[in-house]
């Protein structure tokens, strides 16, 4: 059972440099945080595609001799998490077409909330997928023939979907960025020498020593080509912002900067804010790494209780293949962290995570340290309590597998025999942040949804693809025909 929530991906890309590949490779090699199970790249030459996807991390789906093969000056890279039941090959990115208008490349961090409903409709039109992620749906709409040129036929396509998307695209000739017009997810641009850079955080920018240039805007398109970096508006109408403040609790890397705020410093100060909402009295201070280390360290400035890295993680970790039995899950837990006892014994300890979702990583921490003699556990978590599942790329579980959409703050701390369990309020953690409640989507935290979904109909879509009910359209053209008779 996995300890934190996944991300769906990170994206890279490169226009104008001899090495696309190779400057590629290593951006989604400081994005592998962001997703560890398929890789892939894809170049152009300006005149065809060249292309490998494998799963895995990056450092073993990709060689010298590979990255060699990948021709040309244009790439896109992803790096990818998948959802429960589509971790195969045919759903690594970047996926790819040739159709009409020529070749195309996609690359999509994030989630389509509309996808099931689009790509019903274009099925009904005769579309064929190959995939089932809900970035090939975006494909599909690009593809389609247009009378006013590619630029409207991009714009038109970007102004169907619905969700969260940050979007890396090439042709033969051209990389594209495209950024939701909620700014949900990151996505930025960078320079070097003469090259543009697409990634989804400035870590990447700095592993190739790239210069940041600006953040894509919401709603922003923004293209290469010979003629430099043209930029489009889908969206001219104000949007609300709803960037996910989760990435500054946890998703990205604490070495990369957004909003121009540093990650890093925003979770000490999310710590701070912890030792200023829960005062206790303890000996020691103890990080969960790697998540937990930056609120711990602000938890122990502000509170002047001492710091130790009591649990010492192994980098080294792979995929497991052995069956999620509970022996397993339970050497997964420890294997992952171990404990220095002579740290914590006869020690009241707190112990400071970024989140709790399901529990029971966080039990078998709580139970470690009393194993190891603490005298008492206080946990203290750098975020609100999450009460909602997230629709916009975030493998959050459902309200029904969510521990305090279910429980109470006493059954919770009951269930990790914790001594005391604190969250930091929403308030505290936007206060952390610098910037407006406004600029985020806090759904997780508050169930206040910035985008329409319709989970009903998303259901009734699949069931009917799955022969269980009768086919949308058909059911429409019905109903539209009963009311014409009326």
């Amino acid at each position: 059972m996995q300890s934190h929530p996944k991300h769906y991906c990170g994206v890279f890309g490169v226009y104008g440099h001899p090495n696309a590949s190779e400057l590629t490779y290593y951006g989604l090699y400081a994005l592998q945080h962001r997703g560890q199970e398929s890789a892939g790249i894809v170049t152009s030459d300006g005149r065809q595609f060249y292309a490998h996807k494998g799963m895995g991390l990056v450092s073993q789906v990709f060689n010298g001799a590979l990255l060699h093969e990948l021709v040309g000056q244009i790439a896109i890279g992803h790096t990818r998490y998948s959802t429960t039941g589509s971790s195969h090959l045919r759903n690594a990115q970047p996926l790819t077409v040739d159709c009409a208008r020529g070749q195309l490349a996609i690359a999509h961090n994030g989630n389509l909330t509309n996808a099931a409903r689009l790509r019903d409709e274009l099925e009904s039109r005769g579309s064929i997928f190959q995939t089932t992620v809900d970035s090939e749906i975006i494909l599909h709409l690009m593809a389609q023939p247009t009378a006013n040129g590619h630029r409207d036929n991009l714009i038109q396509s970007i102004r169907q979907i619905e969700g969260a998307y940050s979007l890396v695209m090439m042709t033969e000739k051209e990389l594209i960025g495209v950024r939701d017009p909620h700014g949900f997810r990151p996505l930025c641009i960078g320079r070097l020498d003469q090259a543009w850079i697409l990634a989804s955080e400035t870590c990447a920018l700095d592993l190739i020593h790239a210069r940041f240039e600006r953040e894509v805007e919401p709603g922003e398109i923004v293209v290469f080509n010979q003629n430099g970096l043209t930029s489009l508006q889908a969206f001219p109408e104000q949007q609300r912002r709803a960037f996910c403040i989760f990435e500054f609790v946890y998703f990205a890397r604490p070495d990369s900067t957004i909003a121009n705020r540093s990650v890093y410093k925003v979770r000490v100060e999310l710590g701070r804010q912890l030792a200023r909402e829960f005062p206790v009295d303890a000996d020691v201070v103890v990080p969960v790494p790697d998540s937990g280390n930056c609120a711990a360290l602000g938890y122990s400035l502000e509170s002047n209780i001492p710091f130790e890295m009591a649990f010492v993680r192994n980098h080294y970790i792979g995929r497991s293949f052995l069956q999620p039995s509970q022996l397993i899950r339970d050497f997964d837990v420890r294997v992952k962290l171990n404990l220095i006892e002579e740290l914590v014994k006869d020690k009241r300890v707190v112990v400071v995570d970024d989140s709790i979702v399901r529990g029971t990583t966080c039990k078998a921490r709580v139970n470690n340290l009393k194993e190891a003699g603490a005298k008492t556990v206080h946990v203290m978590v750098s975020c609100p309590p999450h009460v909602s599942p997230c629709v916009y790329g975030i493998d959050f579980p459902d309200r029904s597998k969510l521990m305090a959409a279910n429980y109470s703050l006493e059954e919770i701390c009951d269930y990790l025999d914790a001594d005391s369990l604190h969250y930091l309020s929403q308030a505290g953690m936007v206060k952390a942040t610098g910037l407006p409640k406004e600029s985020f989507c806090m759904a997780c935290y508050d169930g206040n949804y910035p985008v329409h979904f319709d989970a009903g109909m998303d259901k009734h879509i699949i069931e009917r693809r799955n022969g269980r009910l009768p086919n949308l359209a058909e059911t429409l053209a019905k109903e539209k025909a009963q009311i014409r008779l009326l």
